[in-house]
């Protein structure tokens, strides 16, 4: 069935004329967009938010985001997103992720952006995700027969059909239009040792301890309950040798000195203190899951540790649009990252090379920062789901963590993942994941802990 059965139904009922767009199956609603070739202006996205008098719907162009302040004026109502279950508990008959616009086919009450009704056709989710729906300005006018109309949205500026930058591209604009910010001294005399393999614990130590602020964090974390060392640790050096190893100390020796390159407010969803969380809990997860993967635990660690750090480039770069992207962030917490970024950075002359997404980005800092390959492709193909190429078992373990991490809320990427086939492409199975999450319920407070302090 090309549409969902209580649309296509609503719209025989009320003799509404619409034309079927067949299209090959696609995971989400962006990547039916993107396959259609067609302006995202010319497409409608449902939101669906809720509170205690209920569920309701808002319609509004896919390249505008919903605005909450605006629908709680119009309605007088604290209404919040619905998650992916609430959701698909009212949208039963549909793929996941594919809510049509149309809530009087589902018996919900519908807002609709003022920028909605205009001329010419319409594109929207039809209920699969193998088919999309056009409608003419008079067949939309009856399927929102009765929608209560207001300005809703944070606007864009419009999307155009651009030409793709490759990375390459985008690498050399960055490098020509912007300041980027260098490898900090301490993180490149660290990245040099760990690349020294003749390297003693007793220089590592020696080295952090030049940085009184670096050396409180790293003694902080051998002495959490993370790894109950029964002993005392008064040095760097016994942190190393005792507790934690070289390569667990010079990875978050490298991430807390390289992080000092970036000027991000520690507040917000995309803040200082959440990077910092999410990073810390995606790297613990990597490393546990590299012995499974068989893959190098230090490397795993400094994958996930690192993976998010063109977010923070984004915001070192662009301060007003990074606090766009973050409030963008908190009222559509069911779209993907990469849809907001197209919305915030996908326009102008010089800025469209930041729509390639922060992880691509982040890519790009990490390839001029000479780390690790599998750290720069972690970084770079974080988003990509089915990716396939050099150094995979990494960048699918970083996904596979930030998918287990969103059951917590945690990280930025909260638009829906199916865990099962990362598990079978890293040829694991889906009983793992209880233990994947035991083991973090089991580390979750110092894990935080550990985030306040380096945020601070």
């Amino acid at each position: 069935m090309a549409l969902a059965a209580r649309l296509e139904q609503f719209f025989n009922r009320m003799g509404i004329a619409y034309r079927e767009w067949p299209i090959d199956q696609v995971v989400n609603l962006d990547a039916a967009v993107i396959a259609s070739g067609r302006p995202q202006h010319d497409f409608l996205r449902a939101s669906l938010l809720i509170d205690i008098q209920g569920a309701l719907m808002v319609v509004h162009r896919f390249d505008s985001s919903l605005d909450l302040d605006a629908v709680q004026q119009l309605t007088g109502r604290r209404l919040q997103p619905l998650t992916a279950r609430q959701a698909m508990r009212l949208f039963g008959d549909c793929d996941p992720g594919f809510v049509p616009p149309v809530g009087a086919a589902y018996g919900l009450p519908v807002l609709m952006d003022e920028d909605v009704a205009g001329d010419g056709p319409v594109l929207c989710s039809g209920g699969t995700d193998h088919a999309l729906v056009e409608l003419d300005a008079g067949a939309l006018r009856q399927a929102l027969a009765g929608a209560r109309t207001g300005r809703l949205v944070i606007r864009g500026q419009g999307a155009s059909v651009r030409k793709a930058l490759t990375l390459e591209e985008v690498a050399d604009k960055l490098q020509r239009l912007y300041r980027l910010p260098p490898m900090p001294a301490l993180a490149i005399r660290i990245l040099r040792l760990t690349s020294n393999t003749e390297a003693t614990a007793r220089e590592l130590a020696e080295l952090i301890e030049f940085d009184p602020s670096l050396t409180a964090q790293v003694m902080r974390y051998a002495r959490s309950a993370l790894f109950n060392y029964p002993g005392q640790i008064n040095t760097v050096q016994e942190a190393v040798t005792r507790v934690l190893g070289f390569d667990r100390v010079a990875h978050i020796a490298l991430g807390i000195a390289s992080v000092r390159a970036f000027d991000v407010p520690r507040r917000g969803m995309l803040g200082m203190d959440a990077f910092w969380r999410h990073s810390l809990y995606c790297a613990f997860l990597c490393q546990i899951l590299a012995p499974r993967c068989d893959a190098d635990k230090g490397l795993a660690y400094l994958c996930g540790l690192l993976h998010n750090f063109g977010l923070l480039l984004v915001g070192h770069l662009f301060p007003a649009e990074y606090e766009e992207l973050s409030q963008l962030r908190e009222a559509n917490p069911e779209a993907s990252m990469h849809s907001l970024e197209q919305q915030v950075f996908g326009h102008g002359d010089n800025q469209d090379i930041l729509s390639v997404g922060h992880g691509a980005i982040g890519g790009i800092l990490h390839r001029l920062w000479q780390l690790p390959d599998p750290v720069v492709k972690a970084a770079g193909m974080h988003q990509h789901c089915g990716y396939q190429g050099d150094h995979e078992r990494y960048v699918l373990m970083v996904q596979l963590a930030n998918a287990l991490l969103k059951t917590r809320g945690i990280g930025d990427e909260f638009n829906e993942d199916d865990p099962e086939p990362l598990l079978r492409s890293l040829g694991m199975a889906p009983s793992d994941i209880a233990d994947l999450e035991r083991e973090m319920e089991r580390v979750a407070d110092d894990l935080d802990a550990l985030a306040a302090s380096l945020s601070s």
